[in-house]
């Protein structure tokens, strides 16, 4: 298997998750489940989120 990888980390690319975080995409999207239903799928006021919500979550479990 060949594996090209863009340079970008994306949670819309299910190899990135683990390596980053430590944990399983299951348990990821579960997560990101969690916040998007306690309201953090909308950045409120302010300027606009340019990311997804899957990748802040992945940028934040990462750092």
């Amino acid at each position: 298997m060949i594996l090209i990888m863009s340079g970008v980390i994306t949670a819309s690319e299910p190899f990135w998750i683990a390596p980053f975080t430590g944990l399983s995409p299951r348990i990821f999207g579960k997560l990101v489940t969690a916040l998007r239903r306690e309201g953090a799928s909308s950045p409120g006021q302010g300027r606009p989120w340019g990311l997804p919500l899957e990748d802040w979550v992945l940028l934040a479990v990462a750092y």
